[in-house]
């Protein structure tokens, strides 16, 4: 069976996160029915991350095994066509090897997390970044967020009920950096714990603010200890920018 990459979009405000579940309809699940009803038989797929409800993804990536070797332009388009209404978007379609998986074969991650710093409520931009009214310190949040590089036990910024067997990550990068009337939370790394990223944001937050100084976010950080993470940043703010992989 032939086996496809694709490149996906999507707004995941109205879904229960990326990963087929019974609480809710998940974009997992909205691509295998269009995927059904291209196809006319059920097709599996699997993705590189498994985003959270109300998180983004402008660069999600999956793999599915299809019956037939479809164009890959009729199997884009196709696909979409089927997935209407729901804002999801295959953006691109790869025929790749058998031993591509989309997410054992990833190389690394990278994921914004979007703050709109101001005092008036967000309008077009309302589910899509986290409003934060109170004036942050982008310098002392870079600051912080320099002391997460390189590999750390993340015990206080994972979830408590994350599934991975080891707190243990190696973050490539991490950046604050003001963008417009935002301020932009910039990650990498070949894998994440369970709002990881979410949780970093909150925790640089309350140094931006003030609440935390550098060295109270490194004491969180070094007390390994999920009780010490500050404030988890809502899902909105949260996108998956995109994966890499070696050449294929």
């Amino acid at each position: 069976m032939p086996r496809f990459k694709l490149t996906i979009e999507y707004d995941g405000a109205p879904f229960a996160g990326w990963q087929r579940q019974e609480n809710g309809l998940s974009v997992q699940e909205a691509i295998e029915g269009a995927l059904e009803r291209l196809c006319g038989r059920a097709a599996a797929i699997c993705g590189a991350g498994r985003t959270d409800a109300g998180v983004h993804a402008l660069g999600q990536v999956a793999h599915a095994d299809l019956a037939k070797e479809w164009p890959l332009d009729v199997l884009r388009d196709g696909l979409n066509a089927h997935l209407r209404p729901h804002p999801v978007a295959i953006l691109a379609t790869e025929l790749v090897p058998a031993s591509f998986d989309a997410r054992f074969s990833a190389q690394r991650r990278h994921y914004l997390y979007r703050i709109v710093n101001r005092r008036a409520p967000l309008t077009i931009e309302r589910g899509r970044a986290w409003l934060v009214t109170r004036k942050l310190d982008i310098s002392k949040m870079q600051e912080a967020a320099q002391s997460l590089i390189g590999r750390h036990d993340f015990s206080t910024f994972r979830s408590s009920e994350c599934q991975a067997s080891s707190p243990v990550r190696t973050l490539e990068r991490l950046d604050v950096v003001p963008a417009g009337g935002e301020i932009h939370i910039k990650a990498s790394a070949r894998s994440f714990l369970h709002t990881q990223m979410r949780s970093i944001a909150g925790s640089l937050e309350h140094v931006g603010r003030g609440r935390w100084s550098v060295e109270d976010f490194i004491a969180a950080r070094d007390a390994c200890d999920r009780r010490r993470c500050g404030v988890i940043a809502p899902p909105c703010g949260l996108y998956l920018m995109g994966v890499d992989y070696e050449p294929i």
